[in-house]
């Protein structure tokens, strides 16, 4: 089924196009990642497929809630709470299911909101896919945080309210290699359980199935002009001529045509650039 769908979409601004063009089609248990340069409109594209950024162009459709996991600046940990805090405190702002709803949450997230005043940090890290492992200490305070860990705490706080779509901007910042492959690890385990997952990063790793979609490349350069073919066909037939050794090639260059000779008027058109 298709979560999130989006057609041409685009965002401008009075400084100009912060993105455009934008074509994504994500179906549940997909992973897709957003990359480009700085400033390429990664996180403000993230923000606006989960319908926290208002778009100018195109189509944007989305079937079921959507989640933000870690995005610099808009969700991020509170520096003073512990991990287990955080999970806490997560739980008791969404409150209990609506019974209408409970065909829709996730089975991971109802059993984490019927255990939060008993054990919800484990039921929270067992429903984003942690098994066996823990990615961190449930005392740990935000401000102590890996980023690697922010990211991680992040998607566990994603998944607590069940939705459909999960985004998650920047995952490889500040973290090296090894934990560059565990987090896609992490996002494809999540797209494993059926969630739409799309994450922005700088690169993606080789062996990770999420398929790429590349913001801000420059537009291929054209091929340079014929100029010949813009030149008045005397002269054309005389660069013919001379290219085959014709004896009328003497007569000069082809900028040098003779007084007299027929040749059709040149028209100058002015490319917008």
């Amino acid at each position: 089924m298709v979560v999130v769908e989006a057609r041409g979409l685009g965002l401008r601004t009075r400084r100009g196009w912060v993105f455009r063009g934008v074509d994504l089609t994500a179906a549940a248990g997909e992973l897709h990642a957003v990359t480009g340069p700085p400033g390429s409109g990664r996180t403000s594209l993230l923000l606006a497929l989960a319908g926290r950024f208002p778009t100018s162009e195109g189509r944007l459709t989305r079937h079921g809630p959507a989640a933000l996991g870690q995005v610099a600046g808009v969700h991020e940990p509170d520096p003073a709470l512990t991990v287990a805090e955080h999970v806490r405190e997560r739980l008791l702002l969404l409150g209990p299911v609506p019974r209408r709803r409970r065909q829709l949450v996730p089975v991971a997230a109802l059993r984490a909101r019927r255990a939060y005043r008993r054990d919800a940090f484990a039921a929270a890290i067992a429903g984003a896919g942690f098994t066996g492992e823990m990615p961190f200490d449930p005392d740990t305070r935000g401000r102590d945080l890996t980023p690697l860990q922010r990211q991680v705490l992040g998607l566990v706080l994603a998944t607590l309210g069940g939705p459909r779509l999960i985004v998650a901007d920047d995952v490889d910042a500040g973290c090296d290699a090894p934990e560059r492959a565990r987090l896609w690890a992490t996002l494809a385990r999540l797209a494993d359980q059926g969630y739409v997952v799309v994450a922005s990063a700088r690169a993606v790793e080789a062996d990770s199935p999420a398929t790429v979609h590349r913001l801000g490349d420059p537009p291929a350069a054209p091929s340079p002009p014929d100029e010949a073919a813009a030149w008045p066909p005397a002269a054309r037939a005389r660069l013919t001529e001379a290219a085959t050794g014709s004896p009328e090639a003497a007569a000069g260059p082809p900028e040098a045509a003779a007084p007299g000779d027929e040749t059709d008027p040149i028209e100058t058109v002015e490319v917008a650039r």
